[in-house]
């Protein structure tokens, strides 16, 4: 769907409306920082390796029952990273501004506490 023009255009206006609201909002998106909201006072741009990503969605589908193997689960990984990267509506990048956090060697909990220390330094100034 987010590679459809149409549906980016038309989804837009509302996406900015819910951002800008009085209360603020946090977003997660591929093109968050760059498209929807570029002039957002903290931008982050979490990453981690293909082949981390692709361990935790093979522990999650487990989780689930789901059978899949490990090396599919990566290579649907680099090929979708491929895909959005190289695509012409909103690719998939950091903005500028941004906060690169690598969570590769992170849990979820450490993942938290970095992206939390990113905002509340920034809220700080």
């Amino acid at each position: 769907v987010s590679s459809v023009p149409e549906v980016r255009t038309a989804l837009l206006s509302w996406q900015r409306r819910f951002a800008g609201g009085e209360a603020g909002a946090v977003l997660d998106g591929r093109d968050i920082g760059t498209v929807i909201c570029p002039d957002a006072r903290v931008k982050l741009f979490i990453t981690a390796s293909p082949e981390e990503r692709a361990r935790r969605r093979h522990r999650e589908l487990a989780g689930r029952g789901e059978e899949t193997t490990l090396a599919a689960i990566l290579a649907d990984i680099r090929a979708r990273d491929a895909r959005d990267s190289s695509r012409s509506a909103a690719p998939l990048k950091a903005a500028e501004d941004a906060v690169r956090l690598d969570t590769t060697e992170l849990d979820a909990e450490e993942a938290f506490a970095a992206a939390r220390d990113v905002v509340d330094r920034a809220r700080e100034h």
